[in-house]
């Protein structure tokens, strides 16, 4: 299922790429969760992902407290702020993080909503990642009151995802067509 999607990212032609950006931007730039001050955790899209770039500015010139990933050595995700893009840097992996200082990877507890990367995602909320449970782990610090959102294609919200005890579910996705859809 991986291989499949990757492969249907790349083929993606780049004009529907470039197209994510601002709907996955405009979509969310208008839900209060996100823009009344609180902190919301996000990533930095690499490669094929959906853009998430133009959100990150939106969220950061509209006064929210960013929170971008920091890959540690053994696959857990620590947590620094955005703080405009010459706050960040090339890191392994093709990725890029924050230089700022580090919360923790419990970071989370606090924010009022967790943006993450999937493949896929069910009407269940099991979402599809790259294999290295990363997210998986840094979904485990979430809040009891944290909205946790996957960012996919509209392609990516299938009948059924995979999942074993360990993978964590989220509350919803934003797609570029659909929007944020909660489950």
């Amino acid at each position: 299922m991986r291989r499949r999607i990757l492969a249907a990212r790349r083929a993606m032609p780049e004009a529907e790429r470039a197209a994510a950006g601002p709907a996955l931007r405009d979509a969310l730039a208008e839900v209060p969760l996100l823009t009344t001050g609180g902190t919301v955790a996000l990533y930095y899209s690499v490669g094929t992902e959906p853009d998430t770039r133009k959100l990150l500015a939106a969220l950061w010139k509209h006064g929210t407290y960013v929170l971008l990933p920091v890959l540690l050595p053994g696959g857990e995700l620590d947590w620094a702020a955005y703080e405009g893009p010459d706050s960040l840097a090339p890191a392994g992996r093709g990725l890029v993080e924050p230089l700022g200082r580090r919360y923790g990877t419990d970071a989370l507890r606090r924010a009022a909503a967790v943006l993450c990367p999937a493949l896929a995602v069910d009407g269940a909320g099991r979402r599809l990642g790259r294999g290295a449970g990363c997210y998986d782990r840094a979904l485990a610090h979430v809040g009891p009151h944290t909205l946790t959102l996957a960012v996919i294609y509209d392609t990516e919200l299938v009948a059924e995802v995979p999942a074993e005890p360990h993978d964590r579910a989220v509350d919803g996705v934003v797609t570029p067509g659909r929007g944020l859809l909660r489950f």
